[in-house]
């Protein structure tokens, strides 16, 4: 379709004759696979595998406070406050920086388990500053490179498939359906859905419901942080029982 525009409007200038690109046969694509969701032992699992790894940090910003792929990728150490434990979102790494919606502008609570993993990745960062020395560029981004530049969608999906397959899940999972287990694993926990949607940045309950919710279990309780003590407290169990 680009080079069918493209093509069309050098027609408009003169600049070719006809447009060949409508001529081509285009094959059908093949649909994408459905995202999915961690069950609580498979999150987990992620969890316990990430650890030590450098995907770590972002693995639990995103499992635990529900970020975009897009938005975790551009977040910067300003708009976190690790005193408060609070993540703000205002923008993407989209080609206009923006966030997807108007209602994707928002600040969320992440549980204890992620702001400590932040806490450390601002010693790493510190670290990985001071042996680069002049090579560093700074751009005040929370998940970057070894050289503090932006990391790459397609870097992000091969560590995190590393990190699924040490924790025996295999490698058919990708990044985004961490903010899928953070909804499930939220309604599941019994958070209102409109406090999820609110949580995700979504405009209406509707998205979260038939595109993010996969386990669906009505309740009443509170927003993101109740992720904290779900975790803190299933570990606990499993510790006492190994």
């Amino acid at each position: 379709m680009i080079l069918i525009q493209a093509i069309r409007n050098a027609m408009v200038n003169d600049l070719v004759v006809r447009n060949v690109a409508d001529l081509a046969a285009v094959p059908t694509g093949r649909s994408g696979r459905p995202s999915k969701s961690l069950t609580l032992d498979q999150a987990l699992a992620v969890l316990d595998a990430a650890r030590g790894e450098r995907l770590w940090p972002y693995v639990a910003v995103s499992m635990l406070g529900g970020i975009r792929t897009e938005e975790a990728r551009a977040l910067r150490w300003s708009e976190v406050d690790l005193e408060a434990g609070t993540v703000a979102v205002y923008r993407s790494v989209r080609r206009t920086g923006e966030t997807k919606t108007e209602k994707s502008r928002r600040m969320f609570q992440i549980p204890e388990i992620a702001v400590e993993a932040l806490r450390d990745l601002v010693l790493k960062q510190a670290a990985a500053r001071a042996k680069a020395g002049m090579a560093w560029k700074e751009n005040d981004l929370v998940f970057c490179t070894s050289l503090g530049g932006p990391m790459y969608a397609t870097d992000v999906r091969m560590e995190f498939k590393r990190i699924t397959e040490k924790a025996g899940l295999g490698r058919d999972w990708t990044p985004r359906e961490l903010r899928h287990t953070f909804v499930s694993l939220l309604s599941d926990s019994g958070v209102p859905i409109e406090q999820i949607a609110d949580a995700v940045g979504h405009s209406s309950t509707r998205t979260t419901e038939v595109v993010y919710r996969h386990q669906l279990r009505p309740v009443t309780r509170t927003a993101a942080v109740a992720l904290g003590p779900l975790f803190e407290s299933k570990g606990k169990t499993d510790g006492g029982q190994s």
